[in-house]
């Protein structure tokens, strides 16, 4: 399938039509399965052509042809080409039922593991910016000082990691808008959210402070080294093939801490050596098979 867009630069209009060919689509699809195992089908042309056409625009480029080319020669544009290639959306609270589990069956016993002067550890896989991460600690910390007083005690540290650079960004900055935050419950956006002049709500610090924002490639080398208690990697591997995901998944068991717990999206599945070492302990939530504390 061929699509058709115009091109403009700084200098005005570089070439009548941008024209994303089967063949040059077929290179970008297969440097984003080298790149990120992200799989492409063809069916993708008209979404790959608009958010590519933006890139060739800042290159002064008139054709995929050349922008396949400087993508295959520089690293630093094969990036920018993964992250505008990547979806980012999500909302604070979504999927509601993984956070009601969090909240009954698994925080309980980090309270427990954290008095017991134990470490406690949470990653948001694909945490995109930043409102699962968030979610997840407003649930540790309830909608008050005495519900968070075990997060000051203890050594509770969450992880949200993401390919996209601005994304990981956006975590740091941890600034919604209005209607971004209106999902969060009342009682947590009271405490944990501070309403400014623009409009704008900021995470309240002693949550920010639990959270560390990192670039990561999931399918790079993890230099992350203690195990998790908690991983959330939620409606991302729906981008990836079969042989992608059992490969994720099963780094994601060994990743976990014995009785770990596991959060995936609501159309996601285990498969292959992840499948036989975790049990369903509720929709689309699993747990490691040998037992443990968490």
């Amino acid at each position: 399938m061929t699509v058709l867009a115009s091109s403009e630069g700084t200098g005005g209009t570089l070439g009548a039509t941008a024209e994303l060919r089967s063949a040059q689509f077929r290179d970008i699809a297969a440097i984003m399965q080298r790149e990120a195992r992200i799989h492409l089908v063809e069916a993708k042309t008209t979404l790959v052509h608009s958010r590519l056409s933006r890139r060739l625009r800042e290159h002064g480029l008139t054709s995929f042809v050349d922008y396949v080319a400087l993508v295959e020669r520089d690293a630093e544009e094969r990036h920018a080409m993964v992250v505008a290639l990547t979806t980012n959306h999500t909302h604070f609270f979504r999927e509601n039922h993984h956070f009601d589990h969090l909240r009954r069956e698994v925080l309980p016993k980090l309270q427990d593991r954290a008095r017991r002067g134990e470490k406690v550890r949470i990653w948001s896989a694909g945490c995109s910016s930043g409102e699962e991460v968030y979610s997840i600690a407003m649930c540790l910390a309830g909608d008050g000082p005495t519900s968070a007083a075990w997060l000051q005690q203890g050594d509770v540290r969450l992880l949200a990691t993401d390919i996209s650079p601005p994304v990981v960004q956006a975590v740091r900055d941890a600034r919604y808008s209005a209607a971004t935050v209106e999902p969060i419950p009342e009682s947590y956006r009271r405490r944990w959210m501070r309403a400014e002049a623009n409009g704008d709500h900021v995470v309240a610090d002693p949550l920010r402070e639990l959270v560390a924002a990192r670039v990561l490639n999931l399918f790079d080398t993890w230099p992350m080294r203690r195990k998790y208690d908690v991983i959330f990697c939620r409606n991302v591997m729906i981008y990836f093939d079969d042989t992608a995901k059992a490969e994720l998944e099963a780094r994601f068991v060994e990743m976990l801490a014995p009785g770990g717990t596991l959060y995936i999206g609501h159309s996601e599945r285990l498969i292959g050596p992840a499948a036989r070492l975790m049990k369903p302990v509720g929709q689309t939530i699993y747990a490691r098979n040998d037992g443990g504390p968490a």
